[in-house]
């Protein structure tokens, strides 16, 4: 294959505590690949923490950091400064503030240099301000929480988002996917089919692929009609949709669309719908600190005390303790706050 060469582009990866392996290493082994295809080192790198020490990630492991951040704030002035700054994050980021990283990460954007996120590094981003009426892509399970405390961003629910110079995915191996599209505009898609051959990878995810099914879908529902309003309902959690709203918009009877549900769903529209709400509101309950009020808002409920009666009756305990145990419990919060990759 004969490849036109370009200049070498260096990204330095910035590894949160508990940043996500599997993310980091697709990012990296992507650009692995790429030098392997055309031929020479088009693509280096070097890992970056907020002291230059040792970074431990969510499965464990620890890697050692090539700088740090203050190292990187002084590279951008020189012939070292990168082409990409990439933040990986993982597991309780919103527990690793650094008012460091924030100021380079905006003098990185000042200088024209891009900026990306794998997993919750969108947080990161928003964090230091640089997300503002941007699209981004967040892991699903980190949306509920990520949309309320920023509400300024446009989030998706693809696998990966690019947004003029920066760059966003939803973690695990959507990293590898978001690195195809940035090696791919260097070099074109013969490097990508060599780098996927390489990796054994049958096929190149679009951006905007969705990164779970709707729930209708996990659950095996079959009938069109019903998967259609599911996603309406998925669509409007924070202000309901009347059940008579959601017929009108199919041009079928309430009692037709009640007979749909609970053939294919064991259950009422109605209670299909609330199930959805107050999986939001547990989803916010652990990965924020909204106040419960405030939640109960934000999931279409008219007052705290409904949504407390309401979250009893399904999950057996009050809103108040779901977050009691999140804050509480070491495996709660790993569940409340890992992101998949």
């Amino acid at each position: 294959m004969k490849v036109v060469s370009v200049e070498q582009r260096l990204f330095a990866f910035y590894l949160v505590p508990d940043f996500t392996m599997m993310a980091f290493s697709s990012a990296i082994d992507a650009l692995r690949l790429a030098n392997a295809v055309v031929g020479y080192e088009a693509y280096s790198w070097r890992a970056v923490s907020s002291d230059g020490a040792k970074v431990r990630a969510s499965c464990g492991l620890t890697l050692e950091a090539d700088n740090s951040v203050a190292v990187e704030r002084q590279h951008l002035n020189g012939r070292l400064r990168p082409s990409v700054a990439v933040i990986c994050g993982g597991k309780h980021i919103e527990r690793h503030a650094d008012r460091g990283a924030d100021a380079w990460l905006r003098e990185c954007r000042n200088r024209g240099v891009a900026v990306a996120a794998l997993c919750t590094g969108a947080h990161v981003l928003a964090q230091a301000g640089l997300l503002d009426d941007r699209k981004c892509a967040i892991h699903w399970e980190n949306q509920p929480g990520f949309i309320e405390r920023f509400p300024a961003v446009n989030v998706s629910t693809g696998i990966y988002e690019v947004d003029g110079n920066i760059y966003t995915c939803a973690g695990g191996a959507a990293s590898f996917d978001m690195m195809l599209h940035i090696i791919g505009r260097d070099f074109g898609e013969d490097v990508v089919s060599g780098i996927c051959e390489l990796a054994l990878v049958d096929r190149v995810r679009d951006p905007g692929e969705r990164q779970r099914l709707p729930f209708a879908q996990r659950v095996g529902v079959q009938d069109p009609t019903v998967m259609k309003l599911v996603e309406k309902m998925e669509k409007s959690l924070t202000e309901p949709m009347q059940v008579e709203e959601l017929t009108a918009s199919i041009g079928l009877s309430r009692r037709q669309v009640e007979r749909l549900f609970r053939n294919e769903l064991r259950c009422s529209p109605a209670r299909y719908y609330l199930k959805l709400r107050l999986e939001r509101a547990r989803l916010l309950l652990v990965q924020t600190s909204i106040p419960v009020v405030e939640v109960a808002i934000a999931c279409g409920f008219v007052s705290a005390s409904h949504f407390s009666k309401c979250y009893r009756e399904a999950f057996g305990c009050s809103p108040q303790e779901t977050r009691g145990r999140a804050v509480k419990t070491p495996a709660a919060r790993a569940v409340a706050c890992a992101s998949a990759a």
